[in-house]
């Protein structure tokens, strides 16, 4: 053994080498020279349980270059979002417009002006890139952008309710996604959460007996990911505004995922705007910037100019501000909103939430035969009508009329659910991962958020579906 281990090349040997020479010059030494070794400590390891392993200082070269490229590959990936859910948190949320895109690619390898006022050479600060912008859009008097919205109700509670209460209906204390709590930011923020109502009903009564002398403010939260139906009564945020405003208080509404438009214009179901929201009263409204309103990461605030910048004074503002790419991407976003009749072309999260059923039928039907040939023998591929959801906290009980293909395992009885993950890995595995949903049996790919059919199309080729093209795979 010890003979064997000792016929195998040194580190300065291969690294004369001219393969390994070109990764020197694309990797460095430094990385080169680690993976040579990491490559020579796996064929060690090879050897010592087969000491008949073929092995080649070729072999070691190649090996050391797929360990490089391997970790020059990003954690993160684009991928085909086929789960029926078009704004899903797990996959990104939004899709930015190209527009949006331009603007980030714009700012991002070069200085900008972000907090630099170019008329008066003086210090600026970064909001007022989309204060009259977002102000033209809402009817408010001000706004600020943190990094999300939970980050927004944060800051705000922080900000005008420390150490007091504020009134919520118990009905509206919604947990988005990862176990994040309404009563758990109030906490955080050190205001005292006080209950209203019940959870199915709350009347105007509740809000007003609730009002003590430590009342800081009036919240509604919009039920974003959820819906109470049946014997149900709700205070509209008409009624509490003027309540909040004859006790001389503020008025908030947390909006969640917040839009700028009439959704029925465009054929989706209500949702209450921004500017309707500041029109009923609210001194404050919250709201995000990836979800309906289909740009970038960001908790948008609006409302009084004099609320608004106490916001903008508190410590916290500063820790929870967004980059200039952020920035960049949702002025470009916001712009989008002043021809709102070209919205649907523009902004890709309008564009695929009103998506013709017609049109995402017409795309199945264009790729039902490829897909049935590179499943034949291991799933039966047919068209079936499906719902999309609008999704992350939107219209939670609202769906779309959509096509998928739904993929159904040759395999029957015992061994189809391992032969159903098997389908949904080879598809995760493919150089632009599909992902899709496991639904009664089979395995469902919604189309709606299609768009590159050939993107689709040309990666089927490298579908891994059995042992032995994965076998072939790694021999590659």
């Amino acid at each position: 053994m010890q003979n064997v281990l000792s016929a195998l090349p040194s580190v300065d040997l291969l690294l004369g080498r001219p393969e390994v020479g070109v990764l020197l010059e694309t990797h460095g030494r430094i990385a080169t020279t680690q993976a040579l070794r990491e490559s020579l400590d796996a064929l060690r390891a090879l050897l010592k349980a087969d000491a008949g392993h073929a092995w080649s200082a070729e072999g070691i070269a190649a090996e050391c270059a797929h360990r490089l490229q391997q970790r020059q590959q990003p954690s993160q990936k684009s991928v085909f979002n086929l789960t029926g859910t078009v704004l899903h948190t797990n996959l990104g949320r939004a899709l930015l417009s190209e527009s949006a895109a331009r603007a980030v690619n714009a700012v991002m390898q070069s200085a900008s002006n972000l907090e630099y006022d170019l008329d008066s050479a003086a210090r600026g600060d970064r909001d007022d890139h989309i204060d009259d912008l977002i102000c033209e859009l809402t009817g408010a008097e001000a706004a600020t952008v943190v990094n999300n919205n939970a980050a927004a109700v944060f800051l705000l509670l922080n900000t005008l309710a420390m150490r007091k209460q504020v009134i919520v209906s118990r009905g509206e204390l919604i947990e988005i996604g990862g176990a994040f709590r309404i009563p758990d930011i109030m906490a955080r923020a050190g205001a005292k959460l006080v209950e209203v109502g019940t959870t199915n009903r709350t009347h105007l009564k509740d809000y007003r007996e609730g009002i003590t002398p430590r009342t800081a403010l009036l919240m509604k939260v919009h039920p974003s990911n959820y819906a109470i139906q049946g014997f149900t009564k709700s205070v509209s945020e008409a009624e509490v505004g003027t309540l909040a405003h004859e006790h001389g208080l503020p008025f908030v509404v947390d909006l969640g995922s917040g839009t700028l438009v009439d959704f029925t214009e465009y054929g989706l179901p209500r949702e209450m705007t921004v500017r309707q929201a500041i029109a009923a009263g609210a001194d404050l409204v919250t709201f995000s910037g990836d979800k309906l309103l289909g740009g970038p990461q960001a908790g948008i605030v609006v409302g009084r100019k004099d609320l608004v910048a106490k916001l903008k004074r508190n410590p916290l503002k500063r820790a929870l501000r967004v980059d200039k790419m952020t920035m960049a991407a949702l002025e470009a976003t916001l712009r989008l909103y002043r021809s709102p009749d070209l919205l649907t072309r523009e902004l890709p999260t309008l564009r695929l939430l009103t998506r013709p059923f017609e049109d995402i039928q017409a795309v199945a039907q264009r790729l039902l035969g490829p897909m049935q040939q590179a499943f034949e023998g291991k799933a039966l591929v047919e068209i079936r009508p499906c719902h999309s959801q609008i999704g992350s906290g939107s219209l939670p009980v609202d769906v779309l009329p959509s096509a998928c293909f739904a993929m159904t395992p040759t395999i029957q009885g015992r061994g189809a659910g391992t032969a159903l993950n098997k389908l949904a890995a080879a598809l995760r595995a493919l150089p632009k991962p599909v992902i899709g949903r496991i639904e009664d049996g089979a395995l469902v790919l919604d189309l709606r958020c299609l768009e590159d059919e050939m993107g689709f199309l040309s990666q089927l080729g490298h579908l891994k579906l059995s042992e032995r093209d994965e076998a072939q795979g790694a021999a590659q």
